[in-house]
This record gives C-alpha cells, structure tokens and sequence, in this order.
C-alpha cells in the first residue's frame, strides 16, 4: 500500500523515486515472531503494535491446527535467536525484503543469491504461509489499515523537508537516480528504538517502527538517503577509487565496520556523508566548535577522509555547481599522501558506532565451496583442510565448516570424531540444511551405538528443521520408524 510519494517520479519510471509505504508481507514476518516471544521494547511501542498481538493471540487459540502451526513458528523463532537483539530482528527484515506478497511468500531469488543474516532464517518461509492462513492475519492487516496511514501521515511532512533540504544543500535538481528506488516502510510490530537500512543493488529501503513516542527519525533517514545519493556517483569513478586504495592500509586499526576497510569507495562515501551531516544538522555559526567535535569523532571512528570533505564543503557552498559537476573536482583533489599522514595521526576510539545501511549482498563461501567439491569427489583430505582453514581464519559459515569436517570423518570411519563435530555444528550452525543433516547423522551414529532413545531425539529434531528441506525430512522420518542400519554400497551422498 503506497502511502505517500514524498520525491518526484523519475522520467521513464511508473513507481516514485522515493516514497512511504507499508508492506503486508512486512507485517506478517513481524507480527509473526511478535506471537513467539519478541518483545523488545513493548512497553514504549505504539499502542497498535499490542492491539495487533491481542487479536493474533486470540486467533492462534480458537482450533487445534492454529495452535500446531503456531507451536512450529516458534521453534523454529527460538532456535534462531541471536544475542544481539538488533541482529535478531534485522535478519528477519532482511528476509523479508526478498519475499513476495501474501499468500505466496515466495523468495524473488534463489536461496543462494540471498545475503547471509536472511539466508539463515529462510527456513520460516513454508511456516510463515500456513500461520498466515491459520492466525487470519489478513484480515488483521486490513482491519488496522486506517492506523497504518495514520503513522504514515506524522512521516509525510517532515520526511519530505528532510530529503528537499538534503537536495538543496547539494544543489541536485532532482533526487532521481532511473532505476533506483529509495523506500521507507512504516511498521510499528518492532522496537521502536530499532532502525534497520538497506541497499540490495539499486535500491534502498529503510524500515522504521513507530512508537509510543512521537519521536521521528529524520537523521537516520538522511543519513540512507545520502546513500542512496552518493552510492551511484562512486560506483562512477573506479579509476580515481583505486587512487585512494593506500588509504585502506591507514585505518586497519579503527573500530568502524570490517567493509570500510576493505573497500575504498564505502569508506570515501561514508566519510563524505559523516561530513555533510556535520555541515547540515550543524548550522549555526558560534557551532564551528561543535562540528569540529563532530569531525572528529567521525575521524576517529575510522572514516578518515571527513576532515577533507568537510573542508571541501566549505568551498561547494560558495560556488553554484551541484554536486553531480562537482563530484569527479572533489575526488581528483585529495591528496593521497597527505591524507595518509593526516590518518596516521589519529589516534582511533575504542569502537564505532554500527552503521546504519547494511550493504547486503550474497555470500561468496568459495573455501567451502571447494571443500564440498573435493568431499564429493572423494578427495576427504583436500576437504578437510579447506573446511579447517575457513574455520580457523573464521572467513566463512563455522556451522557448515564443521559440518564438512564431521562428513570427512564419517567417510574415514572415525565415529567418534564425527559425532563430535556433529555436537560441535549443532552448536553453531543457523543453515537449515546444516541443522538437519547434523541430526539425521547424530541420530545414525547412536542407532550404530545401540541408543535408540537418543537418535530418536536426533530425529524428531532433524524433523522440524527440515520443513522446506524432503530430502532431509524423508531421511529423518525413515529414522522414526526403524533403526539406522548402514547400506552395503558406499556411504550415502545425500546431504
């Protein structure tokens, strides 16, 4: 539901460059792991988000099969927790941008191609489609239509002085990127105190919660909005990016986020934006003292270059060229070597505060990747020591690496050992497939050990991980009906 356009439409586009929205499919995923024990923040919520968990409570009790279904999301919400209660709903915001509308719920791309906080948590997607039916969110969903646009209507009129004071600062005629899309989605099911940004290739979306308060989050709707701004004009200047590539070797040390460190053109376009802030929320003259105080907090969290934007700015105020002209003038006159003095200077915090836009992309487990490979080809060392370096250096998946290194003992007929990395996988593991497999082999290696109590617990676990896995879910209930008995032909692959 379109709520508002707050930017103007960029010719050759039919949807606005920039707009309010709310989303069923975000308010299911929502709603869905507020009825299994997320209550970050409740009490400060908007009053609708409780009114909202009334009926959903009320609903899931009246019949056996709303009760089963709900049980099912909850497991499944339980054994996803994270101890960062931010990274705990993100991963489900994450998910959800890649899911289409309701009744279906589908992925938009493969499972592979999703980034990997929503890989994790991909699994509640069959689960999320029956709860839809069973709880009658639908009809909830419309039912509070009317409160919804409510909240959007706070947000219209100072979001959109947010974004045109942000444009007339920069001297840009129009915010329009054709092709690109900057969205706010208006939910008030999270913790009110939670922002969660991200930029999935050309787009940009941002979901905020509204809550109790009449607090409205202008900055951190600036801030993904600069980089919806910003982003595209250094994807421009690759060139000039790998000039600046020294600079990378000067902030190792600091507290900001291990991607800036790693690519020149996120750190060059954070360190632009923390200065435009400083030059924007900052204004008034006798506050120079205080920017500066900005600046270099900035600085001193990593983002090196601010000082040399904010000093740039100064002069792009003074001159009538817009920032798109502007732009390539900016990056040719850092001085690399200067800035690499100025940068080994600073003395670093301690930490950073988290960045808000969450560049999400695919993971690429190239180590584990192989490791798989040569495991099928039936090279078990060269698949051991794959899967060991990805765990020692921690570069990829821990909970699929000592699955790997569980399947290399199995085929060296270490019992053993396997079970142990089996445990140790279990411990760590949030991939589905991952989960179930490690209990379908669990619960064949106490079979072979004569416990019978124990692999069936292994089962019945494998049994509820593997909802969008048959394969998985066949072999786990070939475990509960007779004892695991090893097959004549070599080890089975199917994993």
């Amino acid at each position: 539901m379109l709520l508002g356009l707050v930017a103007p439409v960029c010719p050759g586009q039919n949807a606005p460059a920039v707009s309010l929205d709310t989303s069923e499919t975000l308010f299911t995923v929502l709603t869905a792991i507020n009825a299994c024990g997320y209550d970050d923040e409740l009490s400060t919520s908007a009053p609708l988000r409780l009114e909202v968990r009334d009926e959903v409570a009320k609903a899931t009790q009246t019949f056996d099969q709303a009760k089963e279904e709900t049980r099912s999301l909850c497991q499944f919400y339980q054994e996803h927790l994270q101890h960062d209660p931010s990274r705990n709903l993100a991963q489900y915001v994450s998910l959800t941008m890649f899911l289409d509308a309701p009744p279906t719920f589908q992925l938009k791309v493969k499972e592979g191609d999703l980034p990997p906080d929503a890989a994790q948590v991909a699994g509640i997607v069959p689960i999320i489609q029956k709860f839809y039916d069973v709880a009658g969110l639908h009809d909830i969903w419309q039912r509070h239509q009317e409160s919804y646009s409510g909240l959007a209507a706070q947000y219209h009129e100072p979001l959109s002085k947010v974004l045109f004071d942000t444009e007339i600062y920069l001297k840009l005629p129009s915010a329009g990127y054709l092709g690109h899309r900057f969205t706010v989605y208006l939910d008030p099911m999270g913790a009110p105190s939670q922002t969660n940004a991200r930029n999935y290739g050309t787009d940009y979306y941002m979901v905020i919660s509204p809550g109790a308060a009449s607090t409205l989050k202008m900055e951190q709707i600036r801030h993904t909005y600069l980089h919806y701004l910003l982003d595209p004009m250094a994807m421009k200047y690759p060139v000039e990016m790998e000039r600046l590539k020294p600079l990378l070797d000067q902030v190792k040390k600091a507290p900001m986020d291990e991607t800036f460190k790693n690519d020149v053109s996120l750190l060059v376009t954070e360190s632009f934006i923390r200065a435009i802030e400083t030059r924007i929320s900052i204004s008034a003259k006798s506050a120079e003292a205080e920017r500066q105080a900005a600046v270099q907090r900035a600085t001193a969290q990593g983002y090196v270059l601010t000082p040399y934007f904010y000093e740039a700015l100064l002069q792009f105020e003074k001159n009538p060229t817009g920032l798109r002209n502007a732009y390539s003038d900016l990056l040719l006159a850092i001085d690399v070597r200067k800035e690499q003095k100025r940068a080994a200077q600073v003395q670093f915090a301690a930490k950073a505060d988290p960045e808000l836009v969450r560049i999400s992309r695919p993971a690429q487990p190239k180590l584990l990747v192989t490791a798989e490979q040569r495991l099928s080809a039936g090279d078990a060392d060269s698949a051991r020591k794959l899967a060991q370096e990805a765990l020692t250096t921690k570069s990829e998946d821990s909970g699929r690496a000592l699955f790997i290194l569980a399947q290399v003992a199995t085929m060296n007929r270490d019992m053993q050992g396997a079970r142990n990395y089996f445990e140790q996988a279990l411990g760590v593991a949030r991939e589905p497939k991952v989960v179930a497999w490690s209990h379908i082999y669990l619960g064949r290696i106490f079979d072979l050990q004569e416990d019978r109590a124990a692999a069936l617990d292994h089962y019945r676990a494998a049994l509820s991980a593997s909802v969008a896995l048959p394969e998985a879910r066949a072999a786990a209930e070939r475990g509960l009906q007779q004892p695991y008995e090893p097959p004549s032909h070599p080890q089975e692959t199917k994993n």
